[in-house]
């Protein structure tokens, strides 16, 4: 067997056995496989595709290229959720109590947010004394005590994933869905979960744009899971606009405070429920779906859900005294408020036949890229992994897809510590939304779930 066989049969569209696949990768994490050689086999694989049964495998390679964590002391059928990544999304804050609390073991690996996407262990970091960096012992103790623990991804989880990453990124193979499935999979099979619910999202804020993307994405890892003997569940919603009113590490950590006293946002509040209804269907908590929502709906309206966070913040040193009172959390030094008007300035060709000086109009669209773009602006996230994140920056929207605004109206506030960062947060901001006279928005929140059998 050689690298170079190995190239030509998946460019030439034949199908790799897995001692072909387990070469490459374990080849060239450990420096066998030189660069030029692998960019080959990984633009091979970009036109070719891989069907379900590679890509399983290549999965599985990436994953056993590192440790993998035993979760085996826990009690109880483990459950873990994943989310393909967007903006606002703090769902892991809000489920994970939700579960946790219906006796549902959550022990969960995170990674920090790149990019504009934010991370759940720097939301975490956002309250004081929360330490992410927890013993594999201490780990599984208080997954049994207390039935949920987040903690940040080992240096060695799928170290073929990083480096396979890291050449994808600069020799144009990042959209292939084989590849993209093979990644996120090979970290949550090595973090050693029985049951897997994939948070799918589709939209301008997310990485697949179209519903048919987004669909072959899901039950591609779906196949993955089911194929790797993992009860997997993915559930496609929507990231077309910021998920919640909040953006930003510490805005985000007292949004999902509120959802748990009952009191989200109404998109974010769905979202989240779901996915906590298939996680608890997948533990086996729950014969039917309404059950389980049934179940879901009575943990947060009884405090249990709640309760459960500052159980779990306790437990991982947190200051839980900031979670009963957020006025304490640290903020931000500036804030800048948007109005209808400064939308209505930046989209000005939108009234030419209006005739009237009572200007109002729809929010229609969002590019939701750009809102996480003015986060990152304002410093609240990573340009590079060695950035340094400011946690009390952020975004609150006053406004969301179908709302009817006038000029007068607030639409957003915008929170720095940097006036040049918030005037130039404030320029991307304002064109990030296309109005209309009419109002055309279609607000759906979950489009699919996809199960096993529907691969």
């Amino acid at each position: 067997m050689n690298t170079y066989d190995i190239i030509m049969k998946k460019r030439d569209g034949y199908i790799l056995d897995k001692d072909e696949i387990v070469y490459m990768v374990d080849g060239y994490t450990n420096g066998e496989i030189p660069d030029y050689q692998m960019s080959a086999f990984l633009m091979a694989v970009f036109f070719q595709g891989m069907n379900h049964e590679e890509t399983t495998m290549l999965t599985m390679a990436m994953a056993d290229s590192g440790d993998r964590l035993d979760l085996s002391k826990i009690n109880g059928i483990k459950v873990d959720k994943h989310s393909t990544g967007g903006v606002g999304d703090k769902t892991s804050l809000i489920v994970g109590p939700i579960l946790a609390s219906l006796g549902v073991p959550v022990a969960k690996m995170s990674g920090r947010g790149l990019g504009h996407t934010g991370g759940t262990i720097d939301k975490l970091e956002g309250i004081p004394g929360f330490c992410t960096s927890i013993s594999e012992e201490d780990f599984i103790k208080q997954v049994n005590e207390t039935g949920l623990a987040i903690v940040g991804q080992t240096a060695n989880l799928a170290p073929a994933d990083k480096k396979i990453y890291a050449l994808r990124d600069v020799t144009a193979t990042v959209d292939n869905v084989s590849l993209i499935a093979a990644s996120i999979m090979s970290k949550k099979l090595a973090a050693g979960a029985d049951a897997i619910v994939l948070d799918v999202k589709v939209g301008s804020g997310a990485f697949m744009k179209t519903l048919e993307d987004a669909r072959l994405l899901a039950k591609t890892m779906v196949a993955i899971g089911t194929l790797a003997g993992k009860d997997t569940t993915a559930v496609i919603t929507d990231m077309n606009e910021p998920l919640g009113n909040m953006v930003g590490n510490i805005l985000e950590v007292e949004e999902a405070v509120l959802c748990l006293q009952g009191k989200g946002e109404k998109r974010l509040m769905e979202v989240s429920k779901v996915l906590a209804a298939y996680m608890v269907l997948a533990a086996k908590k729950a014969e039917c779906y309404d059950d389980a929502m049934r179940l879901v709906d009575d943990a947060i309206a009884s405090g249990k859900a709640y309760d459960k966070l500052k159980e779990f913040v306790r437990a991982q040193h947190g200051d839980v005294v900031y979670l009963d009172d957020m006025e304490k959390f640290d903020k931000a030094t500036y804030s800048k408020v948007i109005k209808g008007k400064d939308l209505f300035d930046a989209n000005t060709s939108i009234f030419d036949m209006q005739a009237t000086d009572c200007k109002k109009a729809y929010l229609i669209a969002c590019n939701n890229q750009e809102i996480g773009m003015t986060s990152l602006v304002l410093g609240g996230g990573r340009e590079t992994k060695d950035s340094v994140i400011d946690l009390t920056v952020g975004i609150k929207l006053l406004a969301h897809l179908g709302d009817l605004i006038k000029e007068e109206d607030e639409v957003a506030i915008l929170y720095g510590n940097d006036e040049e960062k918030i005037n130039a947060a404030y320029k991307r901001f304002v064109h990030a939304y296309t109005l209309s006279l009419e109002n055309v928005f279609n607000n759906q929140i979950i489009y699919e779930v996809i199960t096993k059998n529907e691969i």
